[in-house]
């Protein structure tokens, strides 16, 4: 039985993540600010009142999880809000990198010690953060977080190369959650779905690599 940690497990996407890795067998651990009746209901084991952009809090998860080996660690715990350049809202901004950027390195970072020998890290980013996919400018917070979150990504996988442990780079496509205000092309489980085969494919011939759910490479 494979141990997977979720971050961001409690509702949208990762709650689907959730719900469908412990559908298959694996043993999912959800660590998230607060916990949901939806959540609950899949079995998961729960850990709450982990922010991840709080040091302390990350730190006591992974007290918590000292002597648990984990096979796939899934950083998706993120936020977007819509900053323009006539309204740049520069704790929003803060927050963003914290969450979005910062939030999947201390996590990585906190567990480092759990890790398989095998193990694989995704970190669930946004094409957003493309330099060459990006044409229409806006969103500053939420850009320049997923373009920095991508060169973590990249990072990871160069210095755990030689620890045989994988790192993927995933854009969920446009999802219907409470993050898109319920808009989007797709609804959670179909980018779950899609995520979860990226993440099966994932080896060390293509970690640090970006990817749609869809199978599509992205451009960086």
């Amino acid at each position: 039985m494979a141990t997977t940690v979720i971050t961001g497990a409690n509702k949208g996407i990762g709650l689907e993540l959730t719900r469908q890795l412990a559908k298959r067998g694996d043993r999912v651990i959800a660590a998230v600010r607060s916990a949901s009746p939806e959540l609950a209901a899949t079995g998961a084991e729960i850990h709450e009142g982990v922010d991840v952009k709080d040091d302390k809090a990350v730190s006591d998860l992974a007290e918590k999880l000292s002597g648990t080996q984990i096979d796939l660690l899934i950083n998706n715990a993120g936020i977007l809000t819509r900053e323009t350049l006539e309204d740049l809202d520069w704790e929003a901004i803060r927050t963003q990198f914290e969450v979005n950027t910062l939030g999947p390195l201390r996590v990585t970072a906190a567990l480092l010690k759990n890790l398989a020998q095998d193990a694989k890290i995704a970190i669930v980013s946004s094409r957003i953060g493309s330099m060459t996919d990006n044409s229409s400018g806006g969103r500053y917070g939420y850009r320049i977080s997923k373009a920095a979150v991508n060169m973590v990504g990249v990072n990871l996988a160069n210095d755990l190369r030689e620890r045989g442990v994988a790192v993927i780079i995933l854009h969920p496509g446009y999802v219907r959650t409470g993050l898109t205000g319920m808009n989007g092309d797709i609804d959670p489980d179909q980018a779950a779905a899609g995520l979860i085969a990226r993440i099966d494919d994932l080896t060390l011939q293509n970690s640090g690599s970006f990817w749609h759910a869809n199978g599509e490479r992205l451009p960086w």
